[in-house]
């Protein structure tokens, strides 16, 4: 065999670690590129050739198969059971200040990170609804006391 032979077949085996180590789909076309380029070297053709042959099936690769990765690899969200707590009532624990950035809201004995919906700030001890969840906060709304009759 050949120098290049196992020139090429040392890029396709570097390509594979750098795929292996990155997870984002970025050399495997190369190395796919490169074992063309290694069975173009065993048959003889001249460096040009083994070239030409590396990028083209390279290109080939990326523009055929990069696509189906892309939408392959996308995740849909794994599922909580976060958004249960929308509609729930619970107690402030420190006052809710959205420009402060401070707040926090008891809710089902857990303390939640809370801001809310309209800017206005709640003091210790309001009982709040949550109306929606962003990220590891909740937003909440003051709940009106009921007057007793």
């Amino acid at each position: 065999m050949t120098a290049m032979v196992y020139a090429w077949l040392a890029v396709a085996i570097v390509m594979g670690i750098v795929e292996g180590v990155t997870y984002a789909m970025v050399s495997v076309w190369f190395a796919g590129g490169a074992v063309a380029s290694m069975i173009a070297a065993l048959l003889g053709l001249n460096f040009k050739v083994q070239l030409v042959c590396f990028v083209v099936v390279s290109a080939i690769l990326l523009a055929c198969l990069r696509p189906l990765a892309k939408k392959k690899g996308i995740q849909k969200p794994l599922p909580t059971n976060v958004h249960r707590m929308i509609g729930m009532v619970g107690v402030v624990t420190e006052d809710i200040d959205n420009i402060a950035a401070t707040g926090a809201v008891k809710l089902s004995g857990v303390e939640w990170s809370a801001r809310t919906r309209d800017g206005h700030k709640v003091s210790v001890g309001e009982r709040v609804k949550v109306v929606a969840i962003d990220g590891v906060k909740v937003i909440v709304e003051p709940v009106a006391v009921l007057a007793k009759v």
